[in-house]
C-alpha cells in the first residue's frame, strides 16, 4: 500500500533530543550560535541536517513579535545583482531568516521615504539595501528596525562604492611589469560609470608611477566589439605589448581581433580583463582576469544586519573583494 500520511514538519524538541542538549539550547542555536560551545554547535548542526528541521518562523513570531522575515532592497531595474542577492540570503536562511526582494521606485530620496515606511510597518525584522538611501536612515528608523544600507549599484544599476575599486589593477599592471612589459595599452567601459572612470585613472596613474609607457587609453562601452575595434586600429609595430580590457567582453573582442592580425595571445600581445566570468574561463587561451567577489559583498551586509539585530558587534575586518586571476592570455613580454 502507498503511504498517503501527511509530511510532518520535525520539531525542536526532536532536534534536542537528536543532539542531546535541551530545547533552548537549539533555540540559542538559531537566534545567537556564538554563544555556545564549538562542540555543542556540532552535534546540533547534525541534528538539524538530518531531521531536515527549519525553524518555525510563525511560532516564532508568536513568541518574540518578531516576522523572521528581513527585506532586501534593490532599484528597480529590468535586472538585480543576482549574486550579490544569493550570498545575502544564504547568510540569512543559514540564520534562520526569510528573504523578500523589493524593487522600489524613484531615487535615493523618494526611496528612504520607502524604506523608513516598511521600517515602521513591523513586517519585516530588518532591511539591506542595495540601493542608495539617504545616510540618516540607516542610523536610526523610528521603530528601532535595523537598516544597513550597501549601496554598491547606483539608480542605473552601476557600481559603486567598493565595486568600483580599481585597486586590482595595480596588481596586474606590476604582474606584466615583473614579465617584462614596458608599453601598455587601456580599453575603457562606458565613462559614464564610476568603475570605468576609476579604472582608466588607476591606469594612468600606476603606468606612471612605476615608469612605464601608456601607448594610449581608448574610450570603449564594455562590448566586445569596442575591444575588437581598438586592437584592429593598433599599428604593426612600435604597439603597447599586453592590452589592459575594461571588462572580461572587451577583452575577447581585443583577443578576437589579435588573432585576426596573426598575432598569438600572449606571445606576441597579453590581454587582460575584468569580472571573470566563466566564458572567460572557458576560453583559449584561458583570460586572465579581475574575480569580484560580489557574493561576498552581499552575504557580509546581511551579516552586519543579523547581528545588528542579535545585539553582537559586527565583523571589522576589511575584506578584499577584487583579486587578480592569472591564466594564459597574460605571459613575457616579446623580443
Amino acid at each position: 500500500m502507498t503511504d498517503t500520511a501527511p509530511h510532518r514538519r520535525p520539531t525542536i524538541m526532536e532536534v534536542a533530543r537528536l543532539a542531546d542538549v535541551s530545547h533552548q539550547t537549539v533555540s540559542r542555536f538559531f537566534r545567537a550560535p556564538d554563544g555556545l560551545k564549538p562542540t555543542t554547535k556540532a552535534r546540533v548542526q547534525a541534528a538539524v541536517d538530518q531531521l531536515n528541521y527549519r525553524p518555525n518562523l510563525v511560532a516564532r513570531s508568536m513568541r518574540t513579535r518578531r516576522t523572521g522575515r528581513l527585506a532586501v532592497v534593490v532599484p528597480t531595474l529590468a535586472y538585480s545583482p543576482a549574486r550579490m542577492l544569493a550570498g545575502a540570503s544564504a547568510a540569512a536562511h543559514a540564520a534562520g531568516y526569510a528573504v523578500e526582494v523589493l524593487a522600489l521606485e524613484g531615487g535615493a530620496e523618494e526611496r528612504t521615504e520607502r524604506v523608513a515606511e516598511l521600517a515602521d510597518s513591523g513586517q519585516v525584522d530588518g532591511i539591506v539595501s542595495f540601493a542608495p538611501v539617504l545616510a540618516s536612515l540607516e542610523l536610526q528608523a523610528s521603530s528601532g528596525t535595523p537598516i544597513v544600507a550597501s549601496a554598491d549599484f547606483d539608480d542605473e544599476m552601476r557600481g559603486i562604492g567598493e565595486l568600483a575599486d580599481a585597486s586590482a589593477l595595480v596588481d596586474l599592471i606590476r604582474g606584466l611589469a615583473e614579465r617584462g612589459h614596458r608599453r601598455f595599452l587601456h580599453i575603457t567601459g562606458d565613462l559614464q560609470f564610476a568603475s570605468a572612470r576609476a579604472r582608466r585613472d588607476t591606469y594612468l596613474e600606476t603606468v606612471a608611477s612605476l615608469g612605464l609607457e601608456s601607448t594610449g587609453v581608448i574610450e570603449g562601452d564594455w562590448s566586445a566589439e569596442s575591444g575588437r575595434a581598438a586592437v584592429r586600429g593598433l599599428p604593426e609595430h612600435d604597439r603597447a605589448t599586453a592590452v589592459m580590457a575594461a571588462n572580461d567582453l572587451v577583452a575577447a573582442g581585443a583577443i578576437r581581433a589579435a588573432m585576426d592580425r596573426g598575432w598569438r595571445v600572449p606571445h606576441d600581445l597579453s590581454v587582460t580583463g575584468w569580472d571573470d566570468q566563466q566564458l572567460g574561463r572557458l576560453m583559449s587561451p584561458a583570460l586572465t582576469s579581475v574575480e569580484v567577489d560580489l557574493e561576498g559583498l552581499g552575504s557580509r551586509a546581511m551579516t552586519r544586519l543579523i547581528t545588528a539585530l542579535r545585539g553582537e558587534r559586527a565583523p571589522t575586518e576589511a575584506q578584499q573583494i577584487h583579486r587578480v586571476i592569472w591564466r594564459e592570455s597574460t605571459g613575457p613580454a616579446p623580443d
